[in-house]
């Protein structure tokens, strides 16, 4: 990196930094903070994103209401309203907040590694390792006790339960409104907690695709206004917009279940997405 953008670089931090005023006594959040990577990230994103109109981006901490983005659309309808259109799940939590505020550590540039832990206490038997290679990535695959973010993605488009965000889109209507319920889950291995191919399950009511067992017992969910997510989107902004219902609580569900599930399943999901950096900056979050 030359001079000149290790000056811009510098000066952008600075004021991302300043302006954020993020007050915490998590040491590795601390450690979140210093990180070279992460600010180089976040103060392209600041850079990239100035007076450019984007609208409020995601992910950010649901603890905090302060934002100061402009940019208004309309709250998508309540889930149920909507076409389940996709479920995909990220390594560790890309939001903070409630029980997940635990900071993962950095990522390999791209936020994989990146995100937030799981804040409780599992047991032995919990965190025993499991056999085989869970969800299998080149990044790594999942263990007991890691954490994931799950995402049921809805649509007001006509469509069907299908592979990537673009299953959300139709022909018809190219930019529907768009839900996400959010949950996150820290993996045990427990047989008799959640089964991931049940949390899943989704079936046709009143002509609408469902997903029937989306937890309700987790807290009541944050909603904000914000993005789609995704380490694709660390030093750029993302220009949809997304209605957002993030629960607080963590659920435990069984690791071997989710390995279930990733051998196969409609959505095409074989492993865990990486995440994007959490957003701080107030000129990209909505006011909650």
């Amino acid at each position: 990196m030359n001079k000149f953008r290790l000056s811009i670089v510098a000066f952008t931090v600075i004021s991302v930094t300043a302006c954020c005023q993020q007050k915490t006594d998590d040491k590795h959040e601390s450690k979140a903070v210093v990180s070279s990577v992460l600010l180089e990230q976040r103060a392209a994103l600041a850079s990239n994103t100035k007076e450019q109109g984007f609208g409020p981006q995601s992910p950010r901490d649901i603890d905090l209401k302060q934002g100061t983005n402009t940019r208004d659309f309309s709250t998508a309808p309540a889930h149920t309203e909507m076409n389940l259109c996709n479920i995909h799940f990220h390594k560790n939590a890309e939001h903070k907040g409630g029980e997940f505020t635990l900071f993962a550590g950095d990522g390999d540039g791209h936020g994989y590694g990146s995100g937030y832990k799981y804040s409780g206490k599992l047991n032995e038997k919990e965190l025993m390792p499991v056999n085989g290679n869970i969800c299998p990535s080149k990044h790594g695959g999942l263990s007991s006790g890691d954490t994931i973010e799950v995402h049921y993605v809805h649509s007001t488009a006509k469509v069907t339960p299908g592979p990537t965000l673009g299953s959300c889109l139709s022909d018809s209507i190219k930019n529907p409104e768009l839900r996400v319920e959010t949950q996150v889950f820290v993996l045990v291995n427990d047989e008799n907690a959640l089964n991931f191919n049940d949390l899943s399950k989704h079936e046709m009511i009143k002509d609408l695709a469902q997903a029937v067992n989306i937890p309700s017992n987790t807290g009541v969910p944050i909603q904000y206004a914000g993005s789609t997510t995704g380490p694709s989107y660390n030093e750029k902004g993302s220009p949809f917009q997304v209605s957002w219902s993030v629960r607080p609580k963590v659920a435990k569900v069984n690791i071997t279940s989710v390995g279930k599930w990733c051998e196969g399943n409609i959505f095409n999901e074989d492993h865990a997405h990486g995440v994007r950096n959490l957003v701080i900056n107030p000129d990209l979050l909505s006011n909650m």
